[in-house]
């Protein structure tokens, strides 16, 4: 069997994965209002997921206060998709995984 993707196995790093998965991006507040997780806990995670690639930030200027964006890479959606079909072979047998998933959740499609 696959091996779990350590960095996504960490619940906060999926949640984060999975909510920048269903958007094209997002702002550091808006990932922390919607994942309801503190400055220090969000940030310690969007670093990990940077450094691996799975994640990328883009800084805005403008008037008044620098916006700093997230969004995930090509390479960590594959991640995400992997780490998906990867917890779906866990799952016992007579159950609907990928049907249920969006489309550009399950890898190939």
């Amino acid at each position: 069997m696959d091996n779990l993707d350590p960095l996504l196995h960490q619940p906060l790093r999926t949640q984060i994965a999975a909510f920048l998965a269903g958007c094209e991006e997002a702002s550091f507040s808006e990932l922390k209002r919607n994942l309801q997780v503190s400055d220090g806990n969000l940030e310690s995670h969007l670093k990990k997921l940077i450094a691996a690639d799975y994640v990328s930030l883009r800084r805005s200027e403008g008037p008044g206060r620098a916006q700093t964006s997230y969004s995930l890479t090509p390479t960590g959606l594959a991640a995400l998709q992997r780490y998906i079909q990867t917890l779906q072979k866990l799952l016992p047998l007579g159950t609907q995984p990928a049907a249920d998933l969006p489309g550009d959740m399950v890898a190939g499609s």
